[in-house]
């Protein structure tokens, strides 16, 4: 019997064209990502450049004293209660927004039937794209009023024991001020949680079912236990956008000089508002550098926010992978 021939050599595909792509590709993705940290790195260094006549002024005392005078040849500023209010009308802002969004994604991919999951969701969507100086008319003309004839009181009536609902209610202020924040970071994170919750298996989710779960605990046990992680950096992305919003804040909040009152119904100040309202007015040097010093203050805040949550995502990934 003859040999076997031998086998025929495997056809070429590859060519000059294909590994000259490959590394093309190569080049272009790490050249976006190198020019994302050079962007990064450029705010970073002007912020603290135009910050640094204040922070060698003031020093780290600025962050929490309350004054903020800019008469001219009696300048002081601090930033202790545009620093209260950033942190008050945000996360009050994520107590809100944060439930109502989970319950949103919940219904859209669980219980809403699906001719309406896709426009309802759509809608949902659409919020993010309402640019912030129209969410702040809005709130000037009518959420404003209407909190003042018919939510501010109600919670006065209920809970005015309570000193964050004592005091007049009013038209701008606080509360209207996280209302709005909620409406501008709900959009954010539904969409990630609706993203999340439809990234679960269904079998899994049958299996559960099949095992003698009730819905309700088929979604906590199974839907949101598996996602949690990703849910909670969906909250903190909305964080960030309720953190660094400057112009429907301004228009809503009263933009109070004074001292931050605990009440939610009286006028107060942000971070954000106090820069958008006052920067282009600034009259001296040390002004317009104590303005960028709360922009680094603000800066600072919002790294420290994520870098929270990316080692809280990280955490849940340990426990679930059981890693090292």
């Amino acid at each position: 019997m003859d040999a076997a021939a031998p086998p025929a050599g495997l056809r070429r595909t590859r060519h000059l064209g294909d590994r000259l792509g490959d590394n093309a590709l190569r080049t272009l993705t790490g050249g976006a990502a190198f020019l994302a940290l050079l962007v990064i790195a450029a705010i970073i260094w002007k912020v603290i450049d135009g910050a640094w006549p204040a922070v060698h002024h003031f020093g780290l005392p600025f962050i929490w004293h309350d004054t903020w005078n800019p008469v001219f040849g009696h300048e002081a500023y601090g930033a202790r209660n545009f620093v209260i209010g950033t942190l008050v009308t945000s996360l009050g802002a994520m107590v809100i927004a944060a439930p109502l969004s989970i319950a949103i994604g919940l219904f859209l991919t669980e219980l809403a039937p699906a001719a309406i999951r896709a426009p309802i969701a759509s809608l949902v969507e659409m919020l993010a794209a309402v640019p912030s100086v129209v969410v702040g008319l809005w709130g000037i003309l009518v959420l404003g009023p209407f909190m003042r004839s018919e939510i501010e009181p109600f919670l006065h009536s209920a809970f005015g024991w309570i000193p964050l609902f004592s005091g007049d209610p009013q038209q701008s202020g606080v509360l209207v001020a996280i209302v709005v924040l909620t409406m501008m970071a709900l959009p954010i994170i539904s969409s990630v949680c609706r993203e999340l919750f439809l990234s679960v298996p269904q079998d899994v989710k049958e299996a559960a079912i099949g095992l003698g779960a009730t819905r309700w605990e088929m979604v906590r046990d199974v839907v949101v236990y598996n996602v949690r992680g990703g849910v909670i950096a969906g909250v903190i992305l909305g964080l960030g956008r309720a953190l660094g919003e400057a112009i429907a804040v301004t228009q809503v909040i009263g933009n109070s000089l004074g001292p931050f009152h605990i009440s939610l119904f009286q006028s107060g100040n942000t971070l954000a508002s106090q820069i958008a309202s006052n920067y282009q007015g600034a009259g001296t040097n040390l002004q317009v550098a104590s303005l960028v010093y709360l922009a680094l203050i603000l800066l600072v805040i919002t790294f420290v926010a994520n870098f929270v949550a990316q080692r809280i995502v990280h955490r849940f990934e340990f426990v679930r992978t059981g890693g090292s």
